[in-house]
């Protein structure tokens, strides 16, 4: 009797743990299915550019080649009330970025950031952006600094975390909240006065748009991409 109530409590732990790591995904949808781009673009194209590489679960932008070959990538999809999930790691001096709320229109805005606010992927210690104020991994590049740096070391896994919704936005890494703000009222638009922003048409303007990792010309790599709409 003590065998069989011993086993029922062994399999209670295990499918509770399952279940709780199964409601963790819940209401998810992947953006990255792991062996291919697909739902992904290069921003102002319709395809992807070689530099992008999928390996083994792993998105990899590979620096080497033509300059031609690279650019952000972006989703075919925009997205408005969501909660993004990302792992990044970085190379050594790296710098890459998330980037959200893109609104894509290559002929009015040439770049992704040229609209879209970015959640700063970056070494910190070997990249010249680290010894800038809201420019270090995690921040809400050039507008808030994160409140504590849970980032880990260079060629290690980070999760990262974007949650925005109804305006109130927040950034999460490693598990540990890092930026708490709210977008498009009166303190949204004297943070964007006071950055390198503040005189771009449009900038941190739009409620709806793409996700785009972003060509910073350094190696990254990102997994496990997914989405929640909510």
């Amino acid at each position: 009797m003590k065998r069989y109530i011993f086993s029922a409590i062994i399999l209670s732990v295990m499918t509770g743990g399952i279940a709780n790591a199964q409601s963790g995904k819940k209401g998810f949808t992947k953006l990255f299915d792991g062996k291919t781009t697909k739902g992904w673009h290069t921003y102002g194209k319709t395809t992807t550019g070689p530099k992008w590489k999928v390996e083994n679960g792993v998105i990899h932008f590979d620096p080497k080649g033509e300059k031609s070959d690279g650019g952000d990538l972006v989703t075919d999809n925009e997205y408005s009330n969501f909660h993004l999930k990302i792992d990044w790691k970085v190379a050594p001096k790296a710098n890459s970025g998330i980037i959200f709320y893109v609104h894509e229109d290559a002929a009015k805005y040439p770049q992704t950031y040229s609209t879209g606010l970015e959640m700063q992927v970056l070494d910190n210690d070997g990249h010249p952006d680290g010894k800038i104020t809201k420019h270090r991994a995690g921040d809400l590049y050039d507008l808030v600094k994160s409140s504590s740096e849970p980032v880990k070391p260079v060629g290690e896994w980070n999760t990262a975390e974007i949650i925005s919704k109804d305006g109130k936005l927040e950034q999460y890494l490693n598990g540990v909240k890092v930026v708490s703000t709210t977008l498009w009222d009166d303190n949204w638009k004297s943070l964007v006065a006071g950055s390198k922003f503040g005189k771009w048409e449009n900038w941190g303007t739009f409620k709806s748009g793409k996700i785009a990792l972003q060509d910073h010309g350094n190696e990254v790599w990102y997994r496990n991409i997914m989405i929640k709409k909510l």
